[in-house]
């Protein structure tokens, strides 16, 4: 039984795959792959727009703490000045911490510097094979389209196209009813130069060649009958005058 299923699964596969291939389309296909490749560019686009925005950002910050830490020295300088330790202590712990602070922004804007190249380099990369997908796509195209319509103009003009195959099956049918035709037409001809409807008149009468025989047979023995009668009632006549011709 699961020997059966897994033919049956492999049948419907196969048709669909065949159903998928007579429908599928090679210009809409590529036309698909290339859009999908302008979405992935304008995604590393937007990579690298992030990355930009992501590094200017932490820029600012940074150039707020190197202001910062000028301040910061600049205040530890007046304070020792007048005399409050202390508060020039104060001023330079916060300086120290903001250039440690600073020293930090300064590793991760490099690290998005180098991620940001990264990404410029492949956007490169990734433009160029698009351009070169892109000119391949329409030489492809181009050639599928005139192989389609030398098909169309071949299946046309040799009839192996589905309206054409029809056509000439029409064809054969009407050829082969003339030749049945004249056949039944030579074979008519044959029978009446047989003879064979000399006595048509006399279908249905029940008489066969033999019936006809006897009837004209009789007929002509009648016919003779007769002539005899009247030959021998003309020859009496004849005997008779000449007697009273005698007479007078």
């Amino acid at each position: 039984m699961a020997g059966t299923s897994g033919r049956f699964t492999t049948i419907v596969k196969a048709k669909i795959s065949k159903m998928l291939d007579r429908a599928e389309d090679p210009g809409e296909t590529l036309d698909y792959s290339y859009q999908k490749q302008l979405e992935l560019l304008q995604n590393v686009k937007k990579g690298v727009a992030e990355v930009v925005t992501s590094k200017k950002r932490l820029q600012m910050q940074a150039d707020r703490l190197q202001q910062q830490v000028v301040k910061l020295d600049t205040q530890a300088r007046q304070a020792l000045s007048a005399g409050k330790e202390d508060l020039a202590r104060t001023a330079l712990e916060r300086k120290t911490l903001a250039q440690t602070e600073l020293q930090g922004l300064d590793q991760q804007v490099a690290e998005l510097e180098a991620q940001q190249q990264k990404l410029v380099d492949s956007e490169a990369k990734l433009r160029a094979k698009i351009e070169a997908f892109r000119t391949k796509k329409e030489v492809v195209k181009a050639q599928y389209s005139a192989a389609e319509a030398q098909v169309q103009i071949s299946s046309a003009a040799t009839g192996v196209g589905e309206e054409m195959a029809d056509v000439g099956l029409a064809m054969q049918r009407a050829l082969d009813k003339t030749e049945d035709m004249k056949a039944r037409a030579s074979a008519v001809e044959e029978l009446e130069a047989a003879g064979t409807f000399d006595d048509i008149t006399q279908l249905g009468s029940g008489q066969d060649d033999i019936d006809r025989q006897l009837h004209e047979l009789t007929s002509q023995s009648q016919v003779d009958d007769e002539l005899a009668k009247m030959k021998a009632e003309l020859g009496g006549g004849a005997d008779q005058g000449q007697l009273e011709e005698g007479r007078s």
